[in-house]
C-alpha cells in the first residue's frame, strides 16, 4: 500500500489543484476504498468552487479537505480496519452516504469510509455504472415520500429540471407507474435526454408557464422540482392539482397562498437519507430499469477537475464522471 496518493484540493474560489497527500487514516470500524470512478454533484461543485456554501445559512472555509466535495463514488476495498466485519480487500462497493464535510472526500485516489455507508456492488454493475448511487438514493427517498401519498401510480407527473436528479426522477416515475410524464428544461439537449429516460414529452418551461388554459397542458397531478429554483417551484404550484415535491435545495422563499390552499395542493420537502432507499435504487439499477449512465455525459481524468467544472458551468455537460487513475 503506498503512503501517498493524489487528490483534488479546492483552495479558494475558482482554485483547485491536483496535489500529493498522505493516504487517509482508517478508524477501527472503517475501510479504505480505492476510488475507481467518482461523479460530480453539480450543485455542490459549482457552489463550493464559487465561494458559496451549499446550504442557506451554512459556512465555508478554505482550503477544503483534500477530495471534497466529492461524494458519489464507487471502487474497490483496499484495506479494512480491525473492527470492520462487512467487507474484505478486493470487494467492489459504492457509497450511498456522504463521508462528511470535515474529512477527506472522494475526489481522490483513496478515501476512508464507515463501512455502514457503503453497499456491495453485485457482479452485474461496474464502478463506472454505479458511481452515482448516492444521488439515486436521494431521489428514491423523494419517491418513497410521494408513493406514500399515492402521488405517482396512474398519475400525470411533471418533472422540472432534466439535470442529473431530474433524469433519475423521470425513470422512477416510469418505474412507479405514472400515467404520463412531462419533463421541463430550457436546454434542448437535456430535453432529449429526458425523452431517452422515459418522459412522454419534454418542453421548455415557458411553454407551460401561467395557469392552465385551453392552449396549455392542464390537469397535472404531481410535480417534482429538481432545480431548487423559486420560479420552477412557483410554476409547479400553478400547474399541479395535488402534490408538489421540492427535491432541489431551495434557497429562496416561495409563497403558498389561497390558490394552492383552495385546490387542496400539498407541498412536500425532502426527507432523510436512507440505506433502504439506496438498496432499492441499486435493485432498480441491477434490474435494468434505472440507468445512471445517462447522467454522465463526459468522462475525464480526475486531474482535469477544473475542465469538467467549466463544462458544467457552461451547461455543456450534465454530469462529469472522473477517473482518478491513469
Amino acid at each position: 500500500m503506498p503512503a501517498m496518493m493524489q487528490a483534488v484540493q479546492i483552495n479558494g474560489p475558482g482554485q483547485a489543484n491536483w496535489i500529493e497527500t498522505p493516504l487517509p487514516a482508517v478508524a477501527a470500524s472503517e475501510v479504505l476504498v480505492k476510488v475507481e470512478a467518482v461523479t460530480t454533484c453539480p450543485q455542490w461543485d459549482l457552489h463550493l468552487l464559487a465561494g458559496e456554501p451549499m446550504f442557506p445559512g451554512g459556512t465555508l472555509a478554505y482550503p477544503l479537505p483534500a477530495g471534497q466535495p466529492g461524494h458519489e463514488m464507487a471502487g474497490e476495498i483496499a484495506s479494512v480496519g480491525p473492527q470492520a466485519t462487512t467487507f474484505q480487500p478486493g470487494d467492489k462497493v459504492a457509497a450511498w452516504c456522504d463521508p462528511g464535510k470535515i474529512r477527506g472526500g472522494c475526489y481522490a485516489q483513496f478515501v476512508s469510509f464507515a463501512e455502514t455507508h457503503l453497499l456491495p456492488l453485485p457482479p452485474g454493475l461496474s464502478a463506472r455504472q454505479a458511481a452515482s448511487l448516492e444521488l439515486a438514493m436521494c431521489v428514491q427517498v423523494s419517491f418513497n415520500q410521494l408513493n406514500a401519498c399515492g402521488a405517482i401510480a396512474d398519475q400525470r407527473v411533471v418533472i422540472s429540471g432534466a439535470g442529473p436528479a431530474g433524469l433519475i426522477a423521470v425513470q422512477m416515475a416510469r418505474i412507479y407507474g405514472a400515467r404520463e410524464i412531462l419533463a421541463l428544461d430550457p436546454l434542448a439537449a437535456r430535453r432529449q435526454l429526458a425523452i431517452a429516460a422515459g418522459a412522454d414529452a419534454a418542453l421548455e418551461p415557458e411553454a407551460v408557464q401561467g395557469r392552465p388554459s385551453a392552449d396549455r397542458p392542464a390537469g397535472w397531478n404531481t410535480g417534482v422540482d429538481c432545480t431548487g429554483l423559486a420560479p420552477s417551484v412557483r410554476a409547479l404550484l400553478s400547474l399541479c392539482q395535488d402534490y408538489v415535491h421540492v427535491f432541489g435545495v431551495l434557497r429562496q422563499e416561495v409563497a403558498f397562498g389561497f390558490a394552492e390552499w383552495r385546490k387542496g395542493l400539498a407541498l412536500i420537502g425532502y426527507g432523510n437519507h436512507s440505506r433502504a432507499a439506496a438498496e432499492q435504487a441499486l435493485a432498480w439499477m441491477l434490474s435494468g430499469r434505472l440507468d445512471l449512465s445517462l447522467l454522465s455525459t463526459h468522462t475525464l481524468p480526475l486531474r482535469e477537475y477544473l475542465r469538467g467544472i467549466a463544462l458544467l458551468r457552461a451547461r455543456e455537460a450534465v454530469k462529469i464522471r472522473y477517473l482518478p487513475w491513469p
